[in-house]
């Protein structure tokens, strides 16, 4: 009889840690809650089986927890997929590790906020990815363009994006204060393949993938600034609202799931620090708000079309990032 109890208390200590890793890996509240109640519906099929003697009511239990397998399945397919990556390539560290051990460094959100309104102004295409904690792999890109290891600066990060240079068309990866590499190809998401050019489906298509990188997108045929986070695209934003962001981001790596910090308090005060370090540029989203740089209109953006996207926005069309 020992023995048995023995194997319950095992069996119910497994079980609670499985459901409190999943519970801190997800960060959006709706999918949190969808978690924890079909948790909830798990726990209650097992008492139903092992302590009730109700035949039909267990059937209707198991029923209805196979169909919400069946749906949550196709709802977090792309975390499902990210999940089995981890799992197949050994990368357990990212799977268990801290929220915040790669955190985006302060000094980076306003070198990078700069960075792109001066792109914005300068109305130069650029794709930056900032690396949260991921890990990622040149695995994980179609091509992982050409290792730089450099400081994080404005006039690097200019410099890079260049028309007619040999890396201005890919995606820089920058990692706390570090460009990692330049030139990088990102894997292209099929949503909205009608509504938004190259750069952004590349930008949702990463973010898709891994839940703790942000997108930096902007476009080179209007200059606007968008930022992409797990699979969903903000646009338009000024250079300041991209620099709430980048903080609110990095106080929210910072703070483990389960807290209950102020991140939105956090997150002004980041902002606030960074923006003494650096002054704020304002980033134009209609018209010719300002000149171009050197060479004229590229074919890397089409011509402008209305998205629906919550905002009127400009579209843009395919360019040599695929």
């Amino acid at each position: 009889m020992g023995f048995v109890d023995l194997r319950l208390l095992l069996d119910l200590l497994l079980a609670t840690a499985l459901g409190l890793v999943l519970l801190a890996r997800v960060k959006e509240p709706r999918t949190l809650w969808l978690l924890r109640g079909y948790l909830l519906l798990v726990a209650l099929a097992w008492v139903v089986q092992r302590y009730a003697n109700l035949p039909l009511t267990s059937k209707l239990v198991d029923a209805l927890v196979l169909a919400c397998s069946l749906a949550l399945a196709i709802l977090w397919q792309g975390d499902l997929r990210r999940l089995m990556e981890l799992l197949g390539t050994g990368r357990l560290d990212v799977l268990f590790g801290s929220q915040g051990a790669d955190k985006l460094a302060s000094g980076a959100v306003a070198v990078l906020s700069a960075a792109a309104g001066k792109l914005s102004q300068l109305r130069r295409g650029g794709l930056i990815v900032l690396d949260l904690g991921s890990d990622l792999r040149p695995e994980d890109f179609l091509n992982p363009g050409i290792a730089i290891d450099a400081q994080l600066s404005v006039d690097l990060i200019l410099n890079l994006f260049t028309a007619n240079t040999p890396l201005h068309d890919g995606a820089l990866l920058v990692k706390g204060n570090r460009i990692l590499s330049a030139g990088v190809i990102l894997p292209i998401s099929r949503q909205g393949l009608n509504r938004f050019g190259t750069r952004h489906l590349a930008a949702l298509g990463i973010t898709e993938r891994f839940d703790r990188c942000l997108c930096i997108v902007v476009s080179e045929e209007t200059g606007t600034l968008s930022l992409a986070r797990q699979g969903r695209l903000e646009r338009p934003i000024t250079s300041g609202r991209l620099q709430e962001l980048l903080a609110d981001a990095m106080a929210q790596s910072a703070t483990k799931p389960g807290s209950k910090a102020p991140a939105n308090s956090q997150a002004k005060a980041l902002a606030q620090a960074s923006a003494r370090g650096s002054a704020q540029v304002p980033a134009p989203t209609h018209g010719p708000a300002a000149a171009r740089s050197g060479n004229g209109p590229s074919p890397a953006d089409g011509p402008k079309s209305p998205v629906s996207t919550g905002r009127t926005v400009a579209k843009e069309g395919p360019d040599p990032h695929a």
